[in-house]
């Protein structure tokens, strides 16, 4: 049987990953050297890859957190969604199963090569990882940790394997798979995404980018606006879920002087701001919007676009429009404002009076997480352990035939 079909134990996964937890902990210092040859290769300008690519005792007890997470999550394989006998006398079940092969192909974050794969192996599917070259060393050590785990259990090492493949190699592997692949996540920018949509021959979710709006309502309370602004925008410029746009109700009071404060609270964090041609008329010091192509941009960067808008129908249009469908937020203390707001917008996530921040599995209650789906077949949002599992139909007569 191959293995990727194999049904495993809840009892022989659990295992797998105690012996992880203890491998990791143990091999915490060969993590960290690897890391740091990794870093010391890597060009800084892109600050928020680099920041990804970062391995430190902190996100390693956080890969350690992350498998006992899952370990502690119910096993999602072999759930029974529904159970019908029909009038013929068939027995229908319908159960989960797993997907068989997934494939991530990501940037930079060696912490995905410990949630991605411990995630796919609770769900009782095999994974490959191919993890980007500038994080090669890293995803080495973390690979052989996971080698040793599945081995000390009695488990081939094939179930979780690090893929060496250059990017034309990478090509012909998603064209014409060596080994049999069921589903593919992306999890990257927009280059990647195109890459491996017009390469693969087999089934893609889109982790898809951020370009996260926010929409301040005329009903806005402004301590709230501005506290909400700032973590979205500042916590952590390298996250999917950060903000980029602020769509700013000219009917709000005091317009004029919420904006300038706005301005004067970023640009004291070192935000650098783009305008339109009305918060410009505002903020003339502000660079104005020279092409529309900014307006799908995801920044990943200490910068955001602040524009007016003249209501909330405005509003959601433009989001519809040109977000990467993943995060929106609604500021207002107008319950039915945001109750629209939140039906209307097309995004995986929709807020009222929240940060974008909290798109993210363990925030969001999920646990740990493949990546965050902006697709719509079969889950949007965060893929967590019970999002990694197909279904199967069991079917069983008495010699039943169809008349």
């Amino acid at each position: 049987m191959p293995i990727d079909m194999k049904l495993l134990s809840s009892e022989i996964k659990n295992q797998v990953l105690n012996s992880m937890i203890s491998i990791i902990d143990r091999e915490r210092n060969a993590v960290l050297d690897a890391n740091k040859k990794d870093l010391q290769a890597f060009n800084r300008e892109d600050q928020a890859l680099y920041d990804r690519l970062v391995v430190n005792d902190a996100k390693i007890n956080s890969m350690i957190q992350a498998i006992k997470e899952v370990q502690a999550q119910e096993d999602p394989v072999g759930k029974e969604i529904s159970d019908v006998t029909l009038d013929s006398g068939l027995k229908i079940t319908n159960k989960t199963a797993p997907f068989g092969t997934i494939m991530i192909i990501y940037e930079s974050r060696p912490d995905v090569t410990i949630e991605a794969a411990v995630l796919a192996f609770k769900a009782n599917n095999k994974i490959l990882l191919k993890g980007g070259k500038e994080a090669l060393n890293s995803n080495i050590v973390l690979e052989k940790c996971w080698h040793e785990a599945l081995e000390e259990n009695g488990l081939s090492k094939d179930w979780i394997k690090l893929l060496h493949l250059k990017r034309e190699e990478t090509q012909e592997f998603l064209k014409n798979p060596t080994e049999k692949l069921d589903l593919i996540v992306p999890r990257g920018g927009e280059r990647l995404i195109k890459f491996v949509k017009d390469n693969a021959t087999c089934a893609v979710l889109i982790s898809g980018r951020g370009n996260n709006f926010l929409y301040v309502g005329k009903d806005a309370d402004w301590e709230k606006t501005i506290k909400v602004i700032v973590n979205a925008k500042t916590d952590k410029i390298s996250g999917c879920n950060a903000l980029d746009k602020v769509l700013i109700d000219k009917n709000i009071p005091n317009y004029q002087d919420k904006v300038k404060e706005l301005q004067a609270v970023l640009t004291n964090l070192k935000v650098e701001l783009v305008v339109d041609e009305h918060i410009g008329k505002i903020l003339p010091k502000e660079n104005v919007i020279t092409s529309q192509d900014i307006w799908y941009e995801e920044f990943l960067a200490m910068k955001l676009l602040i524009a007016e808008v003249d209501n909330a129908t405005t509003a959601i249009d433009m989001i519809n429009n040109y977000s990467g469908g993943h995060s929106a937020v609604i500021l207002t203390e107008d319950i039915e404002s945001a109750k629209v707001f939140m039906e209307q917008v097309d995004n995986a996530a929709v807020y009222h009076n929240a940060s974008t921040r909290f798109t993210d599995g363990g925030q969001m209650g999920v646990g740990a997480e493949l990546a965050i789906s902006t697709d719509k077949l079969h889950h949007r949002g965060p893929l967590g352990l019970k999002q990694l599992v197909t279904n199967k139909y069991y079917v069983f007569g008495d010699g039943h035939v169809r008349v």
